[in-house]
């Protein structure tokens, strides 16, 4: 069974190991709790494809339509958490 308490640890270095920013020692940890964790391994595949488009396509704007459906989550999210 996996520990998932490592998977914290991982987060506060995440955007440094995508980035190429961390020492080896600290990247072959990683990798080898990418290689024991789905569930890490799915986030950091998604954070770096996503890092990856945005670099392709740079910043456009949201369609008025889409922001405001994306501002009413946002805030039915926001009372859930609340309430």
């Amino acid at each position: 069974m996996h520990d998932h308490s490592q998977c914290r640890g991982l987060l506060k270095e995440l955007s440094e190991y995508i980035d190429g920013e961390l020492d080896e020692s600290l990247c072959a940890e990683i990798e080898r709790h990418l290689n024991e964790c789905g569930n890490c391994r799915v986030m950091v595949d998604t954070l770096r494809k996503t890092i990856i488009l945005y670099r392709e396509t740079g910043h456009q704007d949201i369609p008025p339509e889409a922001r405001q459906r994306l501002y009413a989550v946002l805030e039915l999210e926001r009372a859930h958490r609340a309430g």
